[in-house]
């Protein structure tokens, strides 16, 4: 029988990681499958593509939007849900040949693995690639004891 193989969180096991971490993935490889016919749906919001990392004090996401400007993105933090939203206009007056680029509203939501300090997130907007740096909570980090004799 296969084990679910358990993430530590503080020192203890997290078994619900996992399964947030498989939800995500998931979520990806449909909006990637079928992020065409998701258009045509009755929002029509479809998911840029996204890293997060984790460095020793902060998450780090990073969203690629091409061709958008700072006023045409919002960035919000809820709690632990970072919620990206946004929008890439249509230049209808423009003859297409070829069209494989996205346009419309997109949303990019993502839980964060642990606690955060959302007074001190900052956002940047550079080469069509937004870098958020959530720092992690005072909590949240581990912390080095000393043992002594």
């Amino acid at each position: 029988m296969a084990r679910l193989a358990m993430r530590r969180r503080g020192g203890e096991a997290y078994p619900m990681r996992e399964f947030e971490d498989v939800y995500d993935r998931l979520g990806q490889l449909m909006s990637a499958a079928l992020g065409e016919f998701a258009e045509d749906g009755p929002t029509g919001v479809w998911t840029p593509t996204a890293d997060i990392s984790e460095t020793e004090d902060s998450y780090v996401v990073e969203v690629d939007v091409p061709g958008v400007k700072k006023d045409q993105i919002d960035v919000q933090l809820s709690e632990r849900e970072l919620i990206v939203t946004g929008q890439i206009e249509k230049h209808e007056s423009q003859r297409r040949h070829r069209e494989t680029r996205r346009t419309g509203r997109f949303e990019l939501r993502t839980l964060l693995p642990g606690e955060v300090d959302a007074e001190r997130v900052e956002a940047r907007l550079s080469d069509g690639v937004l870098s958020i740096t959530v720092p992690k909570a005072a909590a949240a980090k581990p912390r080095h004891i000393e043992v002594t004799a």
